[in-house]
C-alpha cells in the first residue's frame, strides 16, 4: 500500500517500533505488557486480535500444557538426534521436531478441530440441547466418515488404550469455565456413540480434545496446529537441555545402526526405483 506522501505503508494490527518505543497490540510493550501479561495470554491475543478472558486464559494454557510433551515421541527423538548430529544448531534441532508435527502426532489437534466444525456446519437448524441429541449427530457423522473410508480424528492413542488421562481433565476445566461449547459437546458425544459405528472403543485423546477445546475459543481452526507446534516447541527445548545433561541420542543411533540386518528385496517390494 502506499501512504498520502507516497511513501510505502503496510499495515499491520501487531507489532510496531521506532526508535524509541516498541508497540505491540496497539500496547506498550514495556510499560503495558512485559510483567503484566503472561506468554500464554500473549500468543492468544496475537491470533484472535483480542485480549482473553481469565476463563479463556486457563483453558488455553491448559491445551499448552498439555500438548507440550509426551516422552520419546518421533518429534522429540528427531531433535535430539539433529541435536547429536549438529550440536551448533539449537534451532535445527527443535525445527526438526517441530517438522514432525503432522497427521499422527500433534497435527490432529488441528484435523480434530476442523473436522468438528465441518459436521457443525453441517448441521441444519438449531443444535442439539441435550445428550440424546449430540449423540444422534455424532453417530451420523461418524458413520458418513466410515463410509466414506476415513478415520475420525481424534480417537485413539499409541500408548492410552483405555483413557487418555488429559482428556477428562480438559473437559473439566472448559465446564467450570464455562467454556464447554458444541465442538467439546459433539467430541464427547462422538466418544459415546463410534463404538456402535465402529465395533470396538477408542479412547479420545489429548490431541483431539485440545482441538476441541481452541475451536470453542473461537481460534480459527485452520490454525490449530499452530498452538499445538507452539507448545511442543518449550517441550523440544526440555528434551534438548536434558540431552546436554544426561544424553541418549548416541545410544539410539548406535542402537538402530548396530542392529540394522540386511535384508534381500522380496517379490512383492515394488519396482526396482532404479529403472
Amino acid at each position: 500500500m502506499t501512504g498520502t506522501d507516497g511513501v510505502p505503508a503496510f499495515p499491520t494490527s501487531l507489532g510496531t517500533s521506532t526508535a524509541d518505543e516498541i508497540r505491540l497490540l496497539g500496547e506498550d510493550l514495556s510499560a503495558d505488557l512485559m510483567g503484566k501479561v503472561g506468554f500464554g495470554e500473549l500468543a492468544f491475543w496475537l491470533v484472535a486480535l483480542r485480549r482473553p478472558t481469565p476463563s479463556e486464559t486457563r483453558v488455553f494454557e491448559a491445551v499448552l500444557v498439555a500438548l507440550a510433551d509426551h516422552g520419546f515421541t518421533p518429534t522429540a527423538i528427531a531433535a535430539r538426534l539433529t541435536y547429536l548430529s549438529a550440536p551448533d544448531s539449537l534451532q535445527g534441532a527443535i525445527a526438526a521436531g517441530l517438522l514432525g508435527g503432522g497427521s499422527r502426532f500433534l497435527g490432529v489437534t488441528e484435523d480434530c478441530g476442523g473436522y468438528l466444525r465441518d459436521v457443525l456446519d453441517r448441521q441444519e437448524g438449531p443444535l442439539p440441547g441435550d445428550d440424546a441429541g449430540w449423540d444422534a449427530l455424532a453417530l451420523a457423522a461418524v458413520t458418513r466418515t466410515r463410509e466414506a473410508g476415513q478415520y475420525v480424528p481424534g480417537l485413539g492413542h499409541p500408548v492410552h488404550k483405555t483413557r487418555d488421562p488429559r482428556t477428562p481433565v480438559l473437559i473439566g476445566i472448559a465446564e467450570e469455565e464455562g467454556l464447554r461449547g458444541p465442538h467439546l459437546r459433539l467430541f464427547e458425544a462422538i466418544g459415546r456413540v463410534h463404538e456402535q459405528v465402529l465395533g470396538r472403543r477408542l479412547p479420545l485423546n489429548g490431541a483431539g480434545v485440545c482441538g476441541a477445546a481452541l475451536a470453542d475459543l473461537g481460534l480459527p481452526v485452520e490454525l490449530l496446529r499452530g498452538f499445538a507446534l507452539l507448545a511442543r516447541a518449550a517441550g523440544l527445548l526440555g528434551q534438548i537441555a536434558e540431552e546436554r545433561r544426561r544424553p541418549i541420542g548416541m545410544d539410539a543411533y548406535l542402537t538402530v545402526d548396530r542392529n540394522a540386518v540386511y535384508t534381500a528385496p522380496s517379490a512383492d517390494s515394488g519396482p526396482d526405483p532404479s529403472r
